[in-house]
């Protein structure tokens, strides 16, 4: 009996993608980068990222719609492109690339996790930590991909409220001026550049699912683009946000 594919659009490419982009990068680093970069820089980063992650979203898509998907997600569709050997090679490579990414949000994680509940920050604490969120998470993956599907939408939830906190909720902070070029002692662009850009990757989450999706064809180029644009757009508020409500010193030396 052929698997059930019970997810569309917006269940099974839109929300684990627009997740992993507005992850641990838009919470821990992205206060952090406006204050070293200011805001003509930060937007500068923030629009280069996003140029090279829709030109990969939609060579991503044309493949997609171009021929059967099945499952396996990125390496599938390059490996019926370009071929086992260059697909192989390139698949390789996302599962590094994903198995580091995975590592990344972890750690994000622990340090705002122990941080909040007033643990000290370690790295025997952040390892422990880490590994326990992963038996945990990878627990939930083993049992059922819908369940896993169903905990997105309340994480999705929790994003968006608390995204809606930081720009609608009601604060103290009164810069005297507007921070619009990077600091006397910013660190380079393309530090920030590199520390930013694996925010936008997050796209392939969604491209990942294709084997449980109602019609990859369709569902993966809408989810997709729709994914990088609305991240585009978020990061874009917080930017300005930051840059016209917060003192350049408290995003660089407590940008939590």
């Amino acid at each position: 009996m052929a698997k059930s594919k019970k997810f569309g659009t917006f269940s099974g490419v839109f929300t684990p993608s627009i997740l992993t982009i507005l992850g641990v990068i838009m919470f821990l680093r992205l206060p952090w980068i406006v204050g070293h970069a200011g805001l003509f820089a930060a937007l500068g980063i923030i629009l280069l990222a996003h140029l090279i992650s829709i030109t990969t979203g939609l060579s991503v898509s044309s493949i997609a719609t171009d021929k059967k998907v099945k499952a396996g997600g990125t390496y599938y569709i390059l490996s019926r492109s370009l071929g086992l050997p260059i697909g192989g090679t390139l698949g390789l490579a996302l599962f590094v690339g994903l198995s580091f990414s995975v590592s990344l949000y972890l750690i994000g994680f622990s340090e705002s996790f122990l941080a909040y509940w007033g643990f000290e920050v370690s790295k025997t604490a952040i390892r422990i930590t880490g590994t326990l969120v992963l038996l945990f998470v990878t627990g939930i993956t083993f049992l059922s991909t819908k369940l896993a599907i169903r905990t997105q939408f309340y994480i999705m939830a929790a994003i968006v409220l608390s995204i809606s906190s930081i720009v609608f909720g009601s604060h103290s902070f009164e810069p005297s001026k507007i921070l619009l070029t990077p600091i006397s002692d910013a660190v380079p662009f393309i530090v920030l550049f590199g520390i930013f850009f694996p925010a936008v990757t997050g796209f392939e989450a969604g491209v990942s699912m294709s084997g449980d999706l109602q019609d990859p064809k369709k569902s993966i180029p809408r989810g997709t683009i729709s994914a990088i644009l609305v991240g585009l757009i978020v990061y874009i508020i917080l930017v300005f946000f930051f840059s016209y409500t917060v003192e350049s010193g408290m995003l660089v030396n407590d940008p939590q």
